[in-house]
């Protein structure tokens, strides 16, 4: 992945062309490459033309759902996704998180945000590729294996498909056993927000890991925070 913002293309698949045209506008401003899509095919058809290394990407678009939209460009190549939603819905969220979203928004949101995420994810995705350069050996959780050098992880022998903030959130979690690590905490380390905003965000993940790897691999610590394995101090 290119480093500079100027080298990064981001598609923005929005069909209200006023806030289509205000988010290009503020990336481009960080020095982002910036295309824009109306609706879901033609999003689907620009993706696969253009490469991009982000798609912002509403849930509610002509011809295809964002849902769908996702599915068909994870299924053309990985690629980090910013899903936007006007619904405040759990559902809606873990659904999109399902089918490879990497995080969401929930409009109105601030330009200022929009430009947190961006970068959050990108750094991730950097991050991710350094660490699948380096040799590192597995972490194992009972019948769980986690490879950070392949990104990936195995349960009961069988690959799990986890997005890249899915899998960084699990090795994270899973690198520290028995640690309980507050929301804040992941906010700042695994997504990298420095603010504590978006904490429904980490419940999400955990939510969505637990469809994936069963629900005791992750441990909830009422109040605190979560932790994969025995108790220890909070972190």
């Amino acid at each position: 992945m290119p480093d500079s913002p100027a080298e990064r293309t981001i598609l923005v698949v929005e069909d209200e062309d006023a806030i289509a045209q205000a988010v290009a506008s503020r990336l481009r401003a960080e020095g982002f490459r910036v295309e824009l899509s109306s609706d879901g095919v033609d999003a689907v058809e620009a993706c696969g033309r253009l490469t991009p290394d982000l798609v912002v990407l509403d849930l509610m678009l002509p011809g295809l759902d964002g849902l769908e939209v996702c599915r068909r460009i994870q299924a053309q190549r990985p690629v980090p996704v910013l899903m936007l939603t006007a619904r405040d819905s759990e559902t809606d969220m873990l659904v999109g998180l399902a089918v490879g979203a990497d995080d969401y928004l929930t409009k109105p949101f601030s330009p200022r945000e929009l430009v947190a995420r961006v970068h959050a994810i990108l750094r991730r995705v950097t991050r991710g590729t350094d660490a699948s350069n380096s040799d590192v050996a597995p972490i194992r959780h009972g019948n769980l294996e986690i490879d950070p050098t392949g990104r990936r992880a195995h349960l009961d022998g069988a690959i799990v498909h986890l997005t890249p903030t899915e899998f960084d959130l699990l090795a994270y979690l899973a690198t520290r056993q028995g640690a309980v690590c507050t929301r804040d905490r992941l906010l700042a380390e695994v997504w990298g927000y420095s603010d504590g905003s978006g904490p429904r965000t980490v419940d999400s993940h955990v939510r969505a890991l637990r469809r994936k790897l069963g629900p005791s691999v992750v441990r909830t610590v009422h109040g605190v925070g979560y932790a994969i394995g025995d108790e220890a101090e909070a972190r």
